[in-house]
């Protein structure tokens, strides 16, 4: 499988994670996904960019938002 199908895959999968609970924290992602925190965090940057996503609040306490 090429590297932009997963990161595809993994964006989806991290979407799904968001909808489920909204205050996930990346390393719970990664622990799920079982990919590193870095590529989670690359990953929320890239759906955060295309407006997919949003983080309400701070890292600690805050949650991610799905954007319509």
């Amino acid at each position: 499988m090429d590297s932009q199908k997963s990161s595809q895959k993994s964006s989806q999968k991290i979407l799904e994670l968001i909808q489920e609970n909204s205050k996930i924290t990346t390393q719970e992602m990664a622990d799920l996904l079982e990919i590193s925190r870095r590529a989670v965090a690359k990953q929320i940057a890239q759906l955060q960019a295309r407006g997919c996503i949003r983080r309400v609040g701070p890292d600690k306490g805050g949650h991610w938002e799905l954007v319509e």
